[in-house]
C-alpha cells in the first residue's frame, strides 16, 4: 500500500485474496516436488529440511517449539527429527529451562547440509527476479504474513 492508495474495503479485498490462496497451493506443492526430485542429490527430505532450516534460522529448539513455529504437529517433526538424528545432522542437548524437552540443535554436518541445499535454492529462486522490486517482495511478504495470521487458532496437533 502506498500513502496515495487507500486500504481496500474487505468485501473487495476478499476475492483478491482468494487468488493468492489460488496461487499459494500449488506453489507449495510444487515446490515440495521439487525438494523431493533433489532429495537423492541433496540427501534431505522435504521434512528434515525444514528442520534444519528452522534450527539454522533460530539456533537450538524443542520439538513442540520446531511443531509450532511450522505448523506441524509434534509428532511429524518428531519423525524428521529422528530422522535427521540419525544421520548425525542434529543432535540433543540438555535443555537448562524443561528438563524433559530437548533442545535440537544443528550438528557441523547439519549446519553443512543445509547451507549447500540453501546455496542451491537462492540459485534457483534468483532466476524470479526480473522485474521484481524489493517493494513488490515485501508486499508480498506482508500478504502473506497477514493471511497466515488470520488462521493463527487453527491446531495443527
Amino acid at each position: 500500500m502506498t500513502e496515495t492508495e487507500p486500504p481496500q474495503p474487505p468485501d473487495d479485498i476478499a476475492p483478491r485474496l482468494m487468488e493468492v490462496f489460488a496461487l499459494v497451493g500449488p506453489l507449495y506443492r510444487r515446490v515440495q516436488r521439487k525438494i523431493e526430485q533433489d532429495a537423492p542429490l541433496q540427501g534431505l527430505s522435504v521434512g528434515v529440511r525444514a528442520v534444519l532450516d528452522l534450527l539454522r534460522e533460530n539456533g537450538p529448539m524443542t520439538v513442540p517449539q520446531m511443531g509450532r513455529a511450522q505448523s506441524l504437529s509434534r509428532q511429524f517433526v518428531q519423525r524428521m527429527v529422528n530422522d535427521a538424528a540419525a544421520r548425525n545432522l542434529v543432535e540433543a542437548v540438555p535443555n537448562p529451562a524443561h528438563q524433559r524437552s530437548s533442545l535440537i540443535r544443528l550438528t557441523e554436518e547439519g549446519l553443512a547440509a543445509i547451507t549447500a541445499v540453501t546455496a542451491r535454492e537462492y540459485a534457483l529462486l534468483r532466476q524470479a527476479g526480473g522485474d521484481l522490486t524489493a517493494a513488490d517482495v515485501a508486499t508480498c511478504v506482508r500478504v502473506l504474513a497477514r493471511m497466515l495470521a488470520l488462521f493463527d487458532d487453527v491446531d495443527v496437533d
